[in-house]
């Protein structure tokens, strides 16, 4: 079976950063549903497309095809008096940005000092160029429920 709309893929792989750092060793697989569904990057299941189990490949992602270019406007100065007095770097909240009331984004502690406490919104590999080495594992056809909720259902993961 080869890779095609709505197929599941299960991937194993890995992350670097442009200069061979890894980024993410891929503890566990990836098992999303192909075909722009959300599951993948988009750049990434172009590349997968057609391939068979047991195929390798390494793509590079720009920012842009991967967490999107650093957003300097997504980081500001708070009054630490806005947070609980054990606010330490590394946690991690939501916040409803302007004007976007349906849109609650992911903000993270960064520097916590003076009083102060910086936050960032944007993701941590944002504004990194990617390079994914993966090995398709296993290909199957989707189930009709997993085509209706987008997503495929494995063991551990919740069913609705």
């Amino acid at each position: 079976m080869r890779i095609a709309k709505d197929t599941v893929v299960t991937l194993s792989y890995r992350v670097t950063d442009a200069d061979g750092t890894i980024v993410d060793e891929g503890a566990e697989p990836i098992i999303y549903l192909h075909g722009g569904h959300g599951g993948l990057f988009p750049r990434l299941e172009e590349a997968l497309e057609g391939k068979e189990a047991g195929h390798e490949l390494c793509v590079k992602l720009q920012p842009e095809d991967a967490f999107g270019e650093y957003d300097a406007e997504l980081v500001s100065v708070e009054d630490a008096s806005l947070f609980p007095d054990n606010v330490v770097v590394g946690m991690q909240f939501e916040r409803v940005m302007d004007g976007k009331q349906d849109e609650a984004m992911l903000f993270s502690v960064t520097d916590v000092a003076d009083g102060k406490v910086v936050v960032d919104g944007n993701h941590p590999l944002a504004g990194m160029a990617l390079i994914f080495d993966c090995t398709v594992s296993e290909i199957r056809a989707a189930s009709a429920e997993e085509l209706e909720h987008g997503h495929p259902h494995y063991p551990g993961h919740h069913h609705h």
